[in-house]
């Protein structure tokens, strides 16, 4: 029997349109750094100046649109789940804070994988989204952009590929794991990236051999 109140409703609008903004924004994330960067150093300048507009302007948008969403709806999760409890209204729930007043272990993970999304979700907006513009008005009125803008958007792209593994673990951790210590904490966050950082190593030669 499906449950008819509306703040459970909610909850499950809200995670549904989080995680399925979060495929398309880190689906995207990962398109870039394990493909379309191995692939650029395949093809020509005159190539570049007429795939890249087209593929490049429709990928971005829904990485930067993906990104935004994310974000969004996983605020208003937040406020709903930890900042929220039902016939009480707002303030921190039993699942933020415990009854010693301690914050419980589900919020200080869920709490770190914010901090990195919401950092991941800067970079999308205010670096890699406005050099990109300036990537493709040059690819399209003729005139390079400076090579500092390619470089900068790889670091940070780089970045927060690297930091989606921590992050990632951060919100699975909340509720598949709980407890919650600065050690586990730092080696959560040191697996996750020296994952992403391998596979972003790797990424250039895969294909070669097929």
């Amino acid at each position: 029997m499906a449950l008819s109140d509306l703040y459970s409703n909610l909850q499950l609008l809200l995670r549904w349109v989080h995680v399925l903004a979060g495929i398309i924004w880190l689906g995207h994330l990962y398109f870039f750094n394990f493909v379309n960067v191995p692939f650029q150093g395949t093809i020509s300048p005159d190539v570049k100046k007429v795939v890249n507009p087209l593929l490049l302007t429709r990928a971005l948008f829904w990485f930067r649109w993906g990104a935004m969403a994310t974000l969004a709806a996983g605020l208003a999760l937040f406020t709903q789940i930890y900042m929220y409890t039902p016939g009480m209204g707002f303030g921190p729930s039993e699942l933020f804070r415990a009854a010693d007043g301690e914050v419980t272990g589900r919020a200080l993970w869920i709490m770190l994988g914010m901090t990195l999304g919401t950092f991941m979700w800067f970079n999308v907006w205010f670096v890699i989204w406005p050099a990109q513009q300036k990537i493709l008005r040059g690819l399209r009125d003729g005139v390079p952009a400076s090579p500092a803008l390619p470089a900068r958007v790889l670091v940070v792209s780089r970045l927060n590929t690297v930091l989606s593994g921590p992050m990632l673990f951060g919100m699975l951790a909340a509720t598949h794991y709980g407890g919650f210590n600065l050690v586990t904490a730092l080696v959560a966050m040191g697996l996750g990236a020296a994952a992403l950082w391998h596979v972003i190593a790797v990424a250039p030669r895969v294909g070669k051999t097929l």
